[in-house]
């Protein structure tokens, strides 16, 4: 088995190809594939192998699976970037209810300030009006 390990930049990390010069099972089954990656640019797609060599065999293979790969790896960012969208409308959603919420409670602070003073003057007015009922009641009797 031959492997070879290569650096196509620094910022990206190895290639690593591997194949067997005794093995003629990558031979037989390249027919089947004869594979196309609509994701991919024209000038990524994997090249057809030269059937001849081996070594063209594995390297066509290789590249046709990092291609299924990018595909399956562009899916999933596409799924993620759809979930993250629909996280971000119920973020902004659960804002304005929040807000909402704030100001509810505020209001009703509010109110129930006012019912304390209310039911305080209620309160009041009640005692003096039975007062005023209880002299009302006596200036009577003594008249």
């Amino acid at each position: 088995m031959i492997t070879s390990t290569r650096r196509v930049s620094p910022d990206q990390s190895e290639v690593r190809i591997a194949f067997s010069l005794d093995d003629t099972s990558d031979l037989n089954d390249v027919e089947g594939l004869s594979q196309t990656f609509p994701d991919l640019e024209q000038r990524l797609q994997p090249v057809p192998p030269s059937v001849s060599l081996r070594e063209s065999v594995q390297v066509y293979k290789e590249h046709c699976r990092m291609a299924r790969e990018f595909h399956q790896v562009k899916h999933d960012i596409a799924v993620l970037e759809d979930r993250k969208r629909k996280l971000l409308e119920e973020l902004v959603e659960d804002e304005k209810v929040a807000v909402e919420i704030a100001r509810l409670e505020e209001e009703f602070q509010l109110l129930t300030e006012e019912n304390r003073t209310l039911v305080t003057v209620h309160s009041e007015r009640a005692q003096q009006l039975e007062r005023l009922c209880l002299n009302h009641e006596k200036s009577q009797d003594s008249s």
